[in-house]
């Protein structure tokens, strides 16, 4: 348009980085960090930051090269989701359930020229440095973040025979420059992060992120669950798994407060929500699960409501209603690695304040709408990529469009053209739309289970099992039969001190869903987890396919 301008006056790359330089200046005194007793304020986490770009240019890193870290929700990685953006480089996060070989893979894979480790990790580090050195792969510089409250932990570096170029995190921030000129990107869409995904259907694959979508999906996060400069976080949710869902960025841009936890139980919640005053948290419905279910020892009372923010499987009904009964308010979520963690919300309308208890959960356990910052949700026909009408019964693929889909997978464009097909990211999640706009999840389409030509929605039939009173764990697949094509196959995991048999839970199914969708086997065992706390469904087809092969066996030699 006539006498309009783009410059440097109305347009500047946006970047997740500027929301530590301003709350250093307005925030600056403010509790920023808090891991145990240790305590940092903005005004010395942003000092900590830079200086962390600066030793990390001084080793040469420079823009494009990646920086990979390897350690739980302590400090040292906060700082790190700042630090190496700061210096122009690409932070990947890994997580600290793989093995050996597994990060040995994905140094190769992300050509991580640094990897930060925590000294508790080194064993894992060190073995994959030995793999790569048998392949003769370049190894990547190592840093070792030592625990501040454990000085013996330098022992772990001393003793360590592959650390190359044996540095201490703490003595590596020592030799940066406080007046280190921050590297800010040239174009918003430069990649910020690598995100492995969690691996529920096979080998993670890297999910590349930009400035643009880190900077936006972290501000979505902090405006729909109402968070404010006095919100207390808790970092239950990892740090590693889509850079914890930007809330580490969020957090800088509110000036609030993050409270590191390295392990994460029952009693460690408890603990630090009564200590330190948490207002809010995250986590998988594992998480929900954990608080529901922990000890009378293990609970402490809570000084104000905590707001949590659940994503992952389908919230249980009765979890969230036991969730309420304690005084935690729970908003469901609904995205995965690709859409830089949660790309829906089920917000809450006034209107539904009045209804029973348990159709308030059912509506809370939905999956809603996109966040404000997300372009589009859609649910389509997969083949004519039609959506499918707003009834709440004809299943489709849910799909998102928009500025906080990921760029694409690292070194994978067959598999990024695939999910990118049609100009829509397909989830391969299957759901329904309901009259108000609102969706809900049926199931991965490879979770569906078809018996005798049905469909039956492994998540409905979760759902009915967790109000059993026996039952901790339940996670639902299709086990192959003869005549039906599929039949429902439970795996569940008993509270302890209950009692409970197949026929049971078998019986309990058929009276409260139809015939057809009731499991006709119950396996009672631990379930196979990521370490998000989702369930590796895959493994549990794998048995159950096992199960239906050795049936069959048996019958062909009767």
């Amino acid at each position: 348009m006539e006498g309009t301008m783009k410059c440097s006056a109305n347009y500047i790359p946006l970047s997740p980085i500027s929301f530590l330089e301003r709350s250093a200046i307005v925030y600056g005194d403010y509790t920023s960090v808090v891991y145990g007793d240790l305590k940092y304020t903005w005004k010395e986490t942003r000092e900590r930051c830079v200086r962390l770009a600066s030793a990390l240019a001084q080793l040469g890193i420079s823009g494009g090269d990646v920086v990979a870290a390897l350690a739980p929700n302590i400090p040292a990685l906060y700082e790190l989701h700042f630090g190496v953006p700061m210096a122009g480089a690409i932070l990947c996060p890994l997580n600290v359930r793989y093995d050996s070989v597994m990060v040995s893979i994905l140094l190769r894979n992300s050509d991580a020229k640094v990897i930060f480790v925590d000294y508790q990790l080194l064993h894992v580090a060190n073995g994959a440095f030995e793999l790569l050195s048998k392949l003769k792969a370049k190894l990547p510089f190592m840093v070792v973040i030592q625990e501040v409250s454990k000085p013996t932990a330098n022992d772990n570096i001393k003793n360590s025979k592959v650390v190359f170029g044996n540095l201490e995190y703490e003595n590596l921030l020592k030799t940066g420059k406080p007046g280190f000129e921050v590297r800010k990107p040239k174009d918003e869409t430069d990649p910020i992060s690598i995100s492995y995904t969690s691996g529920t259907t096979g080998s993670p694959k890297g999910v590349v992120y930009n400035h643009r979508g880190a900077y936006l999906n972290a501000l979505a996060e902090i405006l729909h669950n109402a968070m404010s400069p006095k919100s207390v976080y808790l970092w239950t949710v990892p740090m590693f798994h889509c850079n914890g869902w930007c809330l580490p960025w969020g957090m800088a841009a509110l000036g609030g407060t993050n409270v590191c936890l390295r392990n994460v139980s029952a009693k460690t919640i408890y603990e630090n929500l009564s200590r330190h005053n948490v207002t809010h948290m995250g986590g998988a419905p594992t998480i929900l699960n954990m608080i529901v279910n922990a000890s009378a020892a293990e609970r402490k009372p809570l000084n104000s409501k905590v707001e949590v923010m659940t994503g992952g499987a389908p919230p249980p009904p009765n979890v969230l209603l036991k969730m309420e009964e304690l005084s935690f308010g729970v908003t469901h979520s609904y995205g995965m690695t690709e859409v830089y963690g949660p790309g829906t919300f089920c917000s809450w309308k006034p209107e539904w304040d009045s209804l029973p208890p348990n159709e308030k959960a059912k509506i809370k356990s939905r999956q809603g709408l996109h966040h404000v910052l997300m372009e589009e949700l859609a649910v389509k026909d997969p083949v004519t990529m039609k959506s499918v009408p707003s009834d709440g019964e004809t299943m489709g693929e849910v799909m998102f469009r928009g500025n906080t889909v990921m760029c694409g997978y690292l070194k994978n464009l067959k598999a990024t053209k695939e999910v990118f097909n049609g100009g829509w990211y397909r989830t391969g999640d299957i759901g329904v739309r309901h009259s108000d706009g609102y969706i809900s999840l049926k199931d991965r389409s490879k979770d569906i289970v078809v018996c005798d030509g049905k469909n039956v929605s492994t998540i409905e039939v979760e759902s009915v099992l967790f109000y059993h009173p026996a039952i901790l764990e339940a996670a639902v697949v299709g086990r192959p039969d003869d005549h039906l094509g599929e039949t429902p196959c439970a795996f569940v995991k008993l509270k302890e001190g209950f009692n409970a048999n197949a026929e049971d839970i078998i019986r309990y199914c058929r009276e409260n869903l139809a015939s057809y969708m009731a499991p006709r086997t119950v396996v009672f065992e631990d379930l196979p987890k990521t370490s998000t706390g989702k369930t590796q469904k895959y493994v549990l087809r794998e048995r159950a396919e096992a199960m239906g092969s050795l049936t069959k066996k048996m019958r062909s030699k009767i």
